[in-house]
């Protein structure tokens, strides 16, 4: 089967792996920062995307994270946080992503005094109206930050126990991964932990194996932020794939933030291979100028995925949601019938394609 953009963009699909701060707008940064008075470092939408999204000549993940600089100046408002958690789901829904876990660090929005209660209900019920108006559930990851003080932390795993089961569904740490180990923030993910909260920790992107290792073992970890860098132990690479440890896959990031040299090297098609349970995400809409179906296409084109690989990839995201097992099983089951209509659609346009030559 060839695998046209349209039909990858009508399956349903799963985005684990996406920060709210990197996914905003340009428009939506315009108009926010007209009508909060934010100076921007551009006058156009042009220019501003030119300093924002990354491309290949971007030479490190320190260099990719400064963009959030500009985002984050106008997502400092209860307002703000609505509309730009609404907007992300609303695109996230309009490709048929049909389940949509939202990252961010609360902390890093209490720039003009916003208290973390009021950051989170914001972010909250702009998901909530997105799940109303579209076909889409939504849950929020906090994430900790790996260069702030390890306090911080275990202040958002605080918060993120307060809201378990309001909408928060998982615990991250994020931020620059170099010199900045997951170890030391061993208390607030101790406390997640104990409160039978979902885990997922960048790693293995900006540094090595090590970090992985960390990860699993001193943070107690559900699932893996990147792992790109887990094909350089094997030992490590069997033990995740042995405990069918998700790996949250972001093929453009990646490349930018130089985790891999080039989309060509990227080991997505050997972890599928070798059978590791793979997701596949975006990272930043915005700062990696991406959509979900752009990342698969990127899959397709460029380490060669067929449709089974694709499907099994769809599928993995499914079974890897920090959502109950029981409505897990729901979400698959309809995403399945959905795939079956779709290849019975596309299966019948080829039929009448090649009736009509």
């Amino acid at each position: 089967m060839k695998l046209k953009r349209e039909f990858i963009e009508k399956l349903p699909k799963t985005d684990l792996h996406v920060h709210l701060d990197g996914s905003i707008r340009i428009s939506t940064i315009f108009e926010l920062a007209k009508k909060q008075k934010v100076k921007l470092p551009a006058d156009t939408e042009e220019g501003l995307k030119k300093i924002i999204c990354c491309d290949e000549n971007c030479k490190s993940l320190d260099e990719y994270l400064r963009a959030f600089d500009i985002t984050l100046s106008v997502m400092q408002t209860e307002d703000a946080l609505i509309r730009t958690a609404f907007e992300l789901a609303e695109d996230a829904a309009k490709e048929n992503i049909r389940y949509l876990e939202v990252r961010y660090s609360p902390i890093l929005h209490t720039q003009k005094g916003l208290k973390l209660t009021i950051i989170s209900d914001a972010v909250l019920k702009g998901l909530r109206e997105a799940e109303k108006k579209y076909n889409i559930r939504t849950g929020v990851i906090i994430c900790g930050i790996r260069n702030m003080d390890p306090d911080k932390s275990l202040r958002l795993a605080k918060l993120a126990v307060a809201y378990k089961n309001k909408g928060v569904i998982g615990f991250d740490l994020a931020g620059a991964e170099y010199n900045y180990p997951a170890k030391d923030h061993m208390e607030a993910f101790y406390l997640a932990l104990n409160n039978n909260i979902n885990i997922t920790i960048h790693a293995g992107e900006a540094y090595g194996p090590k970090s992985i290792h960390e990860a699993l073992h001193y943070c107690g970890t559900h699932r893996i932020g990147h792992g790109t860098r887990l094909i350089e132990d094997g030992d490590l690479l069997n033990y995740v794939n042995d405990h069918r440890i998700p790996l949250e896959i972001c093929l453009k990031s990646n490349m930018h933030t130089k985790s891999v040299s080039s989309l060509k090297k990227h080991p997505l098609n050997f972890y599928l291979d070798y059978g590791m349970r793979v997701t596949l995400n975006t990272d930043n809409r915005l700062v990696s100028d991406t959509t979900l179906t752009d990342e698969y296409m990127l899959a397709i084109k460029e380490l060669g995925l067929d449709y089974t690989d694709i499907k099994n990839v769809i599928i993995n995201g499914f079974k890897s949601a920090f959502i109950p097992y029981r409505d897990r099983v729901v979400l698959l089951n309809k995403a399945l019938d959905e795939m079956e209509v779709l290849e019975e659609e596309e299966l019948k346009a080829k039929i009448k394609l090649a009736d009509n030559i």
